[in-house]
């Protein structure tokens, strides 16, 4: 029996609890005046897209910055009018000095709105010794995001706010208060970032990597993407087959879906991934939630329906509402080896009524320090290019309607998933098109898929390996996002050897 529907949790930033896009309705692009489609078109005889020659042409000035080293490369903010507006896009690389070094790779975590520096500073103790021999491993943060030019939308108390607030959708007042919380992101986005807010779309991303590539000295990318980095490095390969290098795409994002049933598809993962938790949680002899797996399923609703009605006290200044309970628990799930953590912080919070260890786990999602700032700005980050990618569109009706489809596919997750499209809804840009992603006439694209992945769920890595004309999939059974780096000698080996070798392992491989 699937358990019951909490009640009056409607989380507004439910978009950047999850890596993907939560925005409720996607058009048929083809025929939405609303969406702009876009694409390069190459100088004859040349693999510099005409016009931005100025952009190839730079040089990359590396300096030291701790234990890797940094540069910042410009990029056009248009790539309709190159000759306007430049943005700048900042770059860190861990250098190989190692005479296996084959060249660069550049990578990207995901997010939407994650920083790749972190992921560089990360890659020593996550990347394999000889991928490490092999490459110059090189992170950019996108356009938008983190230290390069960066999408700014509101303060950070108002986004204390916006994160803490839950809305009653089933009332008039609640609708309101979500639509005027939604248009006050839309605004301050257009306010603080000016005309970056239209030009945060991944295909403007995607062209930037092609400029890296060059300035990298690369006749072809090789890279290594990392969830929403899926989508990054399919539309790259579309957009430039021919500079397709080895290319391995980890936790992967399916184009070829609208955003209600990305939507639906990640809720349902989630409440899979719950399920899992819970029983493993329950085989131990510490668990807080009693019974079997339904019962303690229904234990943690219970505790976002009460956070709803009485937010617990932390031991900070700031209570534990639903909308950031949901978001603790949330983050735990997306890696199994973390599931401890979220069992002693919902026995904190159910046996003491204390919320500070969940409070502690959703700020760390977000990027939230103690002292009150934000390190970094993946939750804005993550509405702007959501938003151009997956644009909204219907209307109030049919946000119930998919409001009642992912409450009753995904009770504790679905509803907080709910309405996102009246967020995108208010956007002040036209979404821009990647359009289908086939990257015909590339090399061989590896896609790997993780069986018990809540967040990029394997039927999504199964279809984009399909979709690519020169894709294929390797599979991980187990559980949590993504594989490379957090599963097993099986992963790492075939991700590595297609990599530094492009070695294409046995058909379906499974580890």
């Amino acid at each position: 029996m699937p358990a019951s529907r909490p009640a009056r949790v409607l989380v507004a930033l439910a978009a950047a609890a999850l890596t993907l896009s939560a925005c409720s309705a996607e058009p048929d692009r083809g025929d939405d005046p609303t969406v702009t489609q876009v694409g390069p078109d190459a100088a004859p005889g040349s693999s510099v897209p005409a016009g931005l020659e100025e952009y190839y042409g730079q040089e990359l000035t590396w300096e030291a910055c701790g234990d890797f080293e940094c540069a910042e490369a410009t990029v056009p903010l248009d790539y309709e009018a190159p000759d306007g507006e430049s943005i700048t896009l900042a770059l860190k690389r861990l250098s190989s000095d190692d005479d296996a070094r084959v060249g660069s790779l550049l990578i990207n975590p995901g997010g939407p709105g994650s920083s790749a520096l972190d992921l560089v500073e990360a890659a020593p103790a996550m990347f394999g010794a000889d991928l490490l021999a092999a490459y110059d491993v090189v992170g950019f943060d996108p356009r938008g995001v983190g230290d390069s030019t960066a999408i700014d939308c509101v303060s950070d108390a108002e986004l204390d706010r916006l994160r803490s607030a839950s809305y009653d959708t089933e009332t008039d007042e609640g609708l309101r208060a979500y639509r005027a919380d939604s248009e006050l992101i839309a605004d301050g986005c257009a306010e603080g970032s000016g005309d970056l807010v239209a030009h945060v779309d991944t295909v403007s991303a995607a062209r930037d990597m092609d400029v890296l590539r060059h300035l990298l000295g690369e006749e072809r990318l090789d890279y290594l993407g990392f969830s929403y980095g899926t989508f990054l490095g399919a539309t790259y390969a579309d957009l430039f087959p021919e500079q397709v290098g080895n290319l391995v795409l980890d936790g992967a994002m399916d184009p070829s879906l609208d955003s209600h049933q990305m939507t639906l598809d990640q809720a349902i993962g989630f409440e899979e991934a719950l399920r899992a938790y819970v029983a493993d949680c329950q085989a131990g002899s510490e668990c807080p939630l009693t019974g079997d797996v339904d019962g303690g399923v229904e234990q943690v609703q219970t505790l976002l329906e009460l956070t709803g009605d009485t937010p617990l006290p932390t031991a900070s200044d700031r209570d534990l509402t639903a909308s950031l309970a949901l978001s603790g628990i949330l983050l735990p799930l997306y890696d199994s080896t973390t599931w401890f953590v979220l069992t002693a912080a919902l026995e904190q919070a159910m046996n003491e009524r204390d919320g500070s260890q969940l409070l502690f786990l959703a700020d760390l999602m977000a990027s939230r320090e103690a002292d009150g700032t934000y390190s970094s700005n993946s939750t804005e980050a993550n509405w702007a290019i959501n938003c151009l990618d997956h644009p909204s569109t219907g209307d109030l009706a049919d946000w119930e309607v998919q409001a009642d489809e992912l409450a009753e596919a995904a009770p504790t997750f679905g509803p907080a998933l709910s309405y996102g499209g009246m967020l995108c809804d208010s956007w002040p840009a036209e979404g821009v098109d990647a359009g289908a992603l086939t990257a015909a006439g590339s090399a061989p694209i590896m896609v790997v898929g993780t069986t018990g992945d809540p967040a990029t769920p394997y039927q999504w890595s199964v279809s984009l390996a399909e979709q690519l004309e020169n894709g294929f999939l390797v599979t991980y059974e187990g559980e949590g996002h993504t594989a490379y780096g957090r599963s097993n000698d099986c992963i790492a080996g075939a991700v590595e050897d297609f990599l530094i070798h492009g070695t294409v392992p046995e058909e379906g491989l499974t580890c």
